[in-house]
């Protein structure tokens, strides 16, 4: 179909033409015939004003929370790394119109690697954080002075960190009781925090691989079985520098009693980031998978681009189907959620130096998805990010953590694509690394 703003000189030089040919003319002093001056060609129509931004309400039931690690400023004759400060909550409230943020510190640690709600059984609500160096697990409450916190779990492990890296609560056995799944740092722990009828917490420890980082739990169910499984992102020490590092996800039903089966083979490469979830809306979880680019050694040139791959209950370890590549080397989040409010799910990527994308299954989804970039001027080596409904009107929002430019976005679907407000930018001069983003109910925040 072709529009009419594009038809629209054409139909004003139509209009022209027909008006110079019906015109009259006129008469000069002698009675000689002139022709009409030529009408000057209608202006098309003005398009209509697009429709103003949704705005952010003025109040807000929910909150965010940033699990950071925070370093001072540079002083003048600083040599060496910047000093690091206490594992830092920075919490973003929204009240009569604007954000105001708050935060708490722990002393103890030098990193929270993330922070969520958690309901105890009896139907309390806490903030659990999960921390590094001292590695510990704990519930913080809410009090007239302040938060005060109860450690779950602590922790040396006994190689070169002692972190705990990522936490998922789910009822893992079924039971109706709240179990906390945590991956950890550098020995390959994998442990579930069980509370029993009384609230009382035992520890197992389900795998256990030296000189091994776990960067990732989740928790679903891609056999459709009704029985949660976990799922771990065990590999090789961090490196950089463009030497192989290999990797693999792996699985674990706690529930029947089965410990680890290697569910993604990646090789020579390796991921960080998993995620879990029906996304495609077939009544069943699947796996989502970044695996992480391949760049020279020395040069750092890519070679291979960041893929990722979905694997369901059935795929081949060596398999998996490829969704989407894209033109970087790390990337740290998957986040899900109905960002445009037609009832189905959207996934966004938030990689290292390309920025934010958007993907979207399309009649097959275990073929490739559709790709769209959301914003290029976005990142940050963990580059956190949620999809959330704060607001509450039936669509979820992005939320990102832009390190790159000290800034929290806050983008919203309108007219096709979503739109980018930044709702708070850090001016303390600390350098920031966000890892984790997650709503609270306002109840919890300082």
């Amino acid at each position: 179909m072709i529009r009419f703003a594009r038809c629209a000189p054409l139909l004003a030089l139509a209009f022209a033409l027909a008006v110079g040919t019906w015109g009259c003319g006129s008469e000069d002093s002698a009675g000689r015939k002139t022709a009409a001056a030529p009408a000057k060609p209608a202006a098309p129509p003005a398009p209509p004003p697009p429709a103003a931004v949704p705005p952010t309400p003025d109040t807000l039931d929910n909150v965010l929370v940033l699990a950071l690690a925070q370093f001072g400023p540079r002083q003048a004759g600083d040599k060496g790394a910047p000093k690091a400060l206490p594992a830092t909550l920075e919490f973003l409230t929204r009240r009569d119109g604007r954000w105001s943020v708050s935060s708490i510190e722990d002393p103890a640690s030098n990193v929270f690697h993330k922070a969520m709600l958690y309901r105890t059984a009896a139907g309390e609500e806490r903030i659990l954080s999960a921390a590094g160096t001292v590695a510990s697990l704990k519930l913080w409450s809410k009090a007239p002075g302040g938060h005060t916190a109860q450690t779950l779990w602590e922790k040396d492990f006994g190689g070169k960190f002692s972190r705990m890296r990522d936490v998922e609560v789910a009822d893992i056995y079924g039971d109706g009781r709240p179990a906390m799944v945590v991956a950890t740092h550098d020995q390959g722990v994998v442990a579930i925090l069980r509370p029993d009828a009384k609230g009382e917490i035992s520890v197992e420890e389900i795998d256990h691989e030296p000189s091994t980082f776990v960067h990732e739990v989740e928790v679903g169910d891609l056999d459709g079985d009704g029985v949660l499984e976990v799922y771990a992102t065990p590999s090789e020490p961090n490196r950089l520098d463009g030497q192989p590092q290999s990797g693999r996800v792996v699985r674990y039903v706690p529930a029947k009693g089965e410990g680890r089966v290697v569910v993604a083979d990646l090789a020579e490469r390796h991921a960080k980031e998993i995620f879990v979830d029906d996304v495609d809306g077939d009544g069943r979880d699947e796996l989502y998978v970044i695996v992480e680019g391949v760049i020279e050694k020395g040069s750092k040139r890519l070679l291979e681009p960041v893929e990722i791959r979905r694997y369901d209950a059935d795929t081949d370890p060596a398999g998996g189907a490829v969704i989407a590549r894209i033109d970087d080397r790390l990337g740290r989040f998957l986040t899900a959620g109905d960002l445009d409010g037609d009832g189905g799910k959207e996934l966004v990527a938030a990689l290292f130096s390309s920025g934010l994308w958007l993907l979207r299954p399309g009649e097959d989804p275990r073929g490739e998805w559709k790709q769209e970039s959301i914003d290029r001027d976005s990142g940050g080596f963990e580059h956190a990010s949620i999809i959330s409904d704060l607001d509450g009107d039936g669509r979820g929002e992005l939320y990102v953590a832009s390190d790159n430019d000290s800034e929290v976005r806050r983008y919203v679907w309108h007219e096709g694509r979503l739109v980018r407000e930044v709702i708070y930018r850090r001016t303390n001069g600390n350098s920031v690394f966000t890892w984790n983003i997650m709503p609270l109910p306002v109840q919890l925040a300082p």
